[in-house]
Order: C-alpha cells, then sequence, then structure tokens
C-alpha cells in the first residue's frame, strides 16, 4: 500500500493518502475530493557490505515532521 502526498486545491492542505486498491484521494480537512498528487522525494540509506552505512540521499530528511524540499529550512 503505498502512501502519495496531495495538496487540495480547496483548503491549501498538504496531506498524506495510504492508498487501498483503487480507493480516490480525499482531504483530511475539509473532505474534498479536488486533489492533485505532489512529486514526493524518496530518501534511503545505503549500506556497505559489513552492513556499515556509507551514506544515504540528498533528499533524506532527519526530521519525520519536515515536509520542505531543502533542509535549510529546518535546519537539518
Amino acid at each position: 500500500m503505498p502512501i502519495y502526498e496531495y495538496h487540495c486545491d480547496k483548503c491549501d492542505l498538504d496531506f498524506e493518502f495510504i492508498v487501498f486498491g483503487k480507493e480516490k484521494p480525499f482531504c483530511p480537512t475539509c473532505d474534498s475530493k479536488k486533489v492533485k498528487k505532489l512529486i514526493s522525494a524518496c530518501g534511503f540509506i545505503s549500506k556497505g557490505a559489513g552492513g556499515e552505512t556509507t551514506g544515504h540521499s540528498a533528499s533524506a530528511s532527519s526530521c519525520g515532521s519536515c515536509s520542505s524540499s531543502s533542509c535549510s529550512s529546518c535546519g537539518h
């Protein structure tokens, strides 16, 4: 079940939505179905042959609440 990020055109909220089958996303604040899927960056941690961390993607954030495309906005 993928999680996608959406933007509500009615109330201007950005939110995540877990997609079950052919379910249509709706805004959790105003229940509007006028939402657009956002392009999300995925983060990953690369492990070396011995299991040590060798790096991570530039888009990975150290704080789970950050939805910014730039880490300079929150200092991480």
